[in-house]
């Protein structure tokens, strides 16, 4: 076994992806400047969000997650052992390193400020939490008010006859900066409660640990279970627009069809146009919904591709027909919940270890929601109107003569977008040709052919010198990244093997593989199928009422995975690191929920 992993000075660009680097911000890359840092450090790669190559503009999401990710570890709540997560771009893939605070001395001082900050959030959690979704609402509200508009061969008169003093070119680019800062405040609002959930359920993690060492990873996580969240609410909607396809007697038009061939059908009669209204009402916002993580611009959004939730809902109308009921088995993971809290408290000697175990079972409970319902309204639906309003001044530009598609804006980098926007402004106030019409179509077939090097590489796991151990909240509990997965890592991929994960959702379950890399396989998921992916995205929860088990490359016990499959009753391995590359579709598995472990049975 390997002590540490590639240094990422030791990589090398696939053929074709020659000077890569210039396409990402400067200081996200390695560089010689930083090398003795960069070198010593160790960087994991960011499956759980960004598991493919990822182009220049997406990073800035990217970018902005992390940011405001590590101020408020390091600069807003003082959190004692960790600092922020450093981020780095590696022939187009993101690495992410967690900062430890080393100095034994420097955690101890660092504790009171922590209870102060934290302690002002955890004591006024409901009253903080129901100011935050009206702040995000509002800051998408924006978003959705920016226009990019092409410019006019003449301004409007109005123009002059209001007395504006100002034209469209300038309106262009102070529109693309609100895109940028109403961007970076939706993520600033993203981790106001989210580090402070994870920090108290760890918190709780490590009382248990304490009081039962052999208490499994999972018990402790069943303890939070069944508790309602947004995030199931599309699904939720896709159920209810089943069930009253077929209370209206319109179920068999969905049948068949495109959604533009099917909705058009329903118009014509006054059932179909009842459904039609719930369809409507329904997919604002709650199909603001990626087939993906979110984080990449050709993620699929549901409302944008209405097919999608209209497979699903074929799939949930199959059911009802059959009499199947489409309700998630919330009572029974609330008695199961109910039942392992009462068998460990009963286990409690002291009084007072008893009430320090009530107080903080009841904190994890109440900050829990907020640590999956961000991610609907964040990275789904506030990223969803982000790539429209991207697309639609992508359009500006195609008609500048600067792209030949709305989607080549996504190769510049946030900081190039201004210079292009700047240039066409130019040309069109001065009356003469720009350059971007002759620069920018090469330019871009140039970097299509280098991310499309990239996307040849496969990436290492990690990357520099593990550390002895991780204490950065989000590291072990978001990506599962352990002392032990390290291990794993550095052991290599043992191909034909049993496989170790986290036993993220109890059970046990037998049945054939199927394998997929993207959204894009779910169609091909078949009933009592066992799903093998790199990850799953919350918007892939239709499925889960048709599959046996789940198993996933990456992500930790409060991985999105671990948690909807906890919340549907089904067993799931996630962090496996080599599921994808060692189990193959047809060969059949037994997923131990309860043990982390995947057998291939043939």
């Amino acid at each position: 076994m390997a002590d540490r992993f590639p240094s990422p000075f030791e990589m090398t660009p696939p053929v074709g992806a020659e000077g890569w680097e210039d396409l990402y911000s400067y200081s996200v890359v390695f560089s010689k400047e930083r090398q003795a840092y960069e070198d010593g450090a160790f960087w994991f790669m960011d499956g759980v969000h960004t598991p493919e190559v990822i182009e220049p503009w997406d990073a800035t999401i990217v970018e902005y997650a992390l940011i405001a990710l590590s101020q408020y570890n390091t600069r807003h709540y003082v959190i004692p052992p960790a600092r922020g997560v450093d981020i780095r771009i590696l022939n187009g893939y993101m690495y992410l390193a967690p900062v430890p605070v080393l100095d034994p001395a420097e955690i101890e001082s660092r504790i009171p400020e922590f209870m102060e900050r934290a302690g002002f959030y955890f004591g006024n959690w409901k009253t903080l939490e129901d100011a935050w979704l009206p702040k995000v609402k509002a800051v998408i509200a924006e978003l959705e008010d920016i226009s990019f508009e092409p410019l006019p061969e003449r301004e409007e008169m109005a123009v002059l006859t209001e007395g504006r003093g100002t034209g469209s070119g300038m309106h262009l680019m102070q529109s693309y900066n609100r895109l940028l800062d109403l961007t970076l405040k939706t993520w600033n609002h993203h981790f106001e409660f989210l580090n402070l959930g994870y920090a108290a359920y760890l918190d709780f993690f490590g009382f248990c640990k304490g009081l039962w060492p052999s208490i499994p990873d999972q018990a402790i996580a069943k303890m939070v279970a069944g508790v309602h969240v947004d995030l199931f609410q599309p699904d939720e909607e896709l159920k209810k627009l089943a069930t009253l396809a077929v209370e209206l007697g319109v179920d068999a038009r969905l049948d068949d069809g495109t959604a533009a061939e099917v909705f058009a059908a329903l118009g014509s009669d006054e059932a179909g146009r009842q459904w039609l209204a719930a369809f409507d009402e329904a997919k604002n916002p709650w199909f603001n919904f990626s087939a993906g993580s979110g984080f990449y611009h050709s993620d699929r959004v549901w409302l944008e591709n209405l097919d999608i939730p209209l497979g699903f809902i074929r799939n949930y109308v199959a059911k009802v027909r059959r009499g199947e009921s489409l309700a998630r088995p919330t009572e029974a993971v609330a008695a199961e919940r109910d039942r392992i809290v009462a068998e460990y408290r009963e286990l409690i000697d002291s009084d007072e270890d008893a009430a320090t175990f009530d107080g903080k079972l009841g904190l994890a409970r109440v900050v829990f929601p907020y640590v999956e319902n961000h991610n609907f309204y964040i990275e789904h639906w506030a990223h969803s109107v982000i790539w429209r309003k991207m697309r639609q001044l992508g359009e500006v530009l195609v008609k500048e003569g600067f792209f030949t598609q709305a989607d080549d804006i996504f190769l510049l980098q946030r900081n190039e977008v201004p210079t292009a926007l700047f240039d066409a402004y130019h040309a069109w106030a001065v009356g003469i040709p720009s350059r971007g019409a002759a620069y920018w179509p090469a330019e871009i077939e140039r970097r299509k052919g280098i991310m499309n090097a990239l996307r040849q590489w496969s990436p290492p796991p990690a990357l520099g010198v593990p550390p002895e151990v991780i204490t950065e909240p989000f590291t072990v509990m978001l990506w599962g990244v352990t002392s032990d997965s390290v291990k794993q890592w550095l052991g290599g991929s043992d191909e034909g093997g049993d496989l170790k994960g986290f036993a993220a959702s109890p059970g046990v379950a037998e049945g054939p593989a199927r394998v997929i890399s993207s959204a894009d396989g779910i169609s091909e998921l078949l009933e009592g199928e066992i799903l093998v992916a790199p990850l799953t995205a919350p918007s892939w929860a239709p499925v889960f009422g048709k599959i046996a088990a789940t198993v996933t490359d990456v992500g930790g016990i409060m991985s999105h995975a671990a948690i909807v499959c906890r919340e549907y009753g089904l067993p799931a391995v996630t962090g496996t690191a080599f599921a994808t590359k060692n189990i193959k579709t047809g060969q059949m598995l037994r997923v131990d929920g309860n043990a982390g472990t995947v057998t291939i049975l043939d």
